[in-house]
């Protein structure tokens, strides 16, 4: 049932491509070819796919939206590094363009560009700072590539920004993210103190409980990592 709506709103979309490619003023209208080939390559029609989306393209070699669709295309054919360079096409028309800048910053981790990656993620915090992801794919970037104290001095600032918020999920899967990355650098006095400082805000308890027992142990304190554990075995006996 969900495919068959589908389809019957790609039709739909090719339809109204074609009422005004149909209006000789706009026949060759560089955008709309553009949808309408994204639309056909929805509903498997492939060749006919790129021949509108070339054409479009051709007719209009300065619009975002037509580099943008044709990246798509290559996308959907796992032709990426092609896919990566229709993107930037289109970011030299809309640099800022925040949804294009999201699916290079995909396919650039996909591909294993790690130092692309943490550009085009630092560019969508810049331009969005008053949002939690920005700042958490931007440290996702820097933890990636191993720079493990300029990533938590990213999650640390972004941190500042919510204090005297009440502590939700989302909040909570930071500050243990946060306490990974320390984790992650050997600095495992700094990540128990850090989950300790936050205990309220942690939510999720079996995590807390399990990460405290095991920096406990690893920084040689094993009667605290016992206790520990000994809570977390009382709360879940049979795991």
């Amino acid at each position: 049932a969900v495919v068959s709506t589908q389809s019957t709103g790609y039709k739909s979309g090719l339809k109204h491509a074609r009422q005004i490619l149909s209006n000789s003023k706009f026949q060759e209208h560089g955008e709309t070819l553009a949808m309408m080939g994204l639309t056909l390559n929805c509903l498997g029609r492939k060749e006919e796919a790129y021949d509108n989306v070339k054409r479009g393209l051709r007719n209009n070699l300065r619009s975002h939206v037509c580099w943008h669709v044709f990246g798509l295309l290559q996308r959907s054919d796992k032709k990426y590094e092609e896919a990566i360079k229709c993107y930037r096409n289109a970011l030299k028309w809309d640099k800022d363009n925040l949804q294009i800048l999201r699916d290079l910053s995909l396919l650039q981790i996909q591909t294993r560009d790690l130092d692309g990656y943490k550009m085009t993620r630092h560019q969508l915090l810049m331009l969005r700072a008053n949002q939690r992801a920005g700042w958490v794919g931007y440290a996702i970037a820097l933890h990636t590539l191993g720079e493990y104290e300029n990533a938590l001095n990213v999650l640390q600032t972004f941190r500042k920004t919510q204090e005297g918020k009440p502590a939700d999920y989302e909040f909570s899967e930071l500050l243990l993210y946060e306490a990974s990355i320390m984790v992650e650098a050997g600095k495992y006095k700094d990540a128990l103190n850090h989950i300790y400082t936050h205990r309220d805000s942690i939510l999720d308890i079996q995590s807390w409980l399990e990460m405290a027992g095991d920096l406990h142990a690893k920084l040689g304190e094993y009667e605290d990592s016992a206790d520990v554990f000994l809570v977390l075995y009382n709360r879940n006996p049979e795991n």
